[in-house]
């Protein structure tokens, strides 16, 4: 499904990948976890064609990552950073415009299956009437989830999805990324994440 290979890039002087490889499996569910600065993060806009390597090539299903096939790649991935970036309007509004879009309008979106998210996730109806930047982090965090759930697309890149989320709630959504049919590179220090039996382990130095 997804396949970097001999990949080379090097950042402010140092060297973040090296002849690196690394393969995920259709619907395999991947924990990378390694200290800050180790490329962690990096490794995930590499797929998404925000970075662009010195030297090796990535591939996603049968496409290989160039600038004529990122577009098609983009429209199969939800990446989920760490620091929720939507523009600053209600979050009524903010989800209309992301359905909106082409990728997005075959979206399964009835107000009862966001409803049934919503809840998972503890959020109030009133939330959506409340513009960004009035909620806290976790809020902002489970936005963020809320919108992966509903797009529902075929891979999911979360980036510390569970740093700003209680216990309870952590192991509601660990729970359901794990039981969900995509295909999920997870970064996360949350040692939750480690205990699911059916999560491949990529440990970082």
């Amino acid at each position: 499904m997804i396949r970097y290979q001999d990949i080379h890039l090097e950042y402010s002087g140092k060297k973040l990948f090296s002849g690196f490889n690394l393969k995920v499996a259709e619907n395999e569910k991947l924990l990378i976890s390694g200290p800050s600065g180790s490329g962690k993060t990096t490794l995930l806009r590499i797929l998404l064609g925000f970075e662009r390597v010195a030297a090796g090539r990535v591939f996603f299903g049968e496409f290989e990552l160039t600038a004529r096939n990122i577009r098609v790649i983009r429209n199969n991935i939800f990446y989920l950073s760490q620091d929720i970036d939507f523009r600053n309007d209600t979050i009524a509004s903010l989800l209309e415009e992301i359905y909106s879009f082409e990728p997005n309008r075959n979206a399964l979106r009835t107000p009862g299956h966001q409803g049934q998210f919503m809840q998972m996730l503890d959020l109030e109806d009133t939330i959506l009437q409340q513009s960004l930047s009035q909620l806290s982090g976790g809020e902002k965090q489970r936005i963020g989830l809320l919108v992966c759930f509903m797009l529902n697309r075929p891979v999911w890149l979360l980036d510390e999805p569970t740093a700003s989320l209680d216990d309870r709630l952590r192991k509601k959504v660990v729970a359901y990324v794990m039981e969900a049919g995509q295909t999920v590179i997870v970064i996360s220090h949350d040692e939750l994440w480690r205990k699911e039996k059916y999560l491949r382990v990529e440990r970082w130095s």
